[in-house]
């Protein structure tokens, strides 16, 4: 059970300022959510496999195939900022 002094403590370590008012009210809120919770415990899950994922699929990995790249040439010929084969960025520090 949640009682009002847990909720604004929650507030106040999450910097969210919390009146006595709605201090109470997510008291109930939150209460009512772990009855829910309280519900789910009691159903029997025994023979039921675990879920890791709703869609049933499984890893697709394509055939690697070695391709030919792109000319270098081609690769470089829609930018000005080239040196000795390759792109020419600015300097890191």
């Amino acid at each position: 059970m949640i009682t009002k002094e847990e909720v604004e403590h929650v507030g106040w370590l999450a910097r969210i300022e919390i009146d006595e008012k709605e201090s109470d009210a997510y008291a109930q809120k939150l209460n009512s959510v772990l009855d829910y919770f309280g519900q789910l415990d009691e159903v029997d899950t025994e023979d039921v496999p675990p879920t890791y994922h709703v869609a049933d699929i499984m890893n697709v990995f394509r055939e690697d195939v070695v391709k030919p790249s792109m000319p270098q040439d081609d690769v470089l010929a829609n930018t000005e900022n080239k040196q000795e084969g390759n792109f020419k960025a600015p300097r890191i520090m």
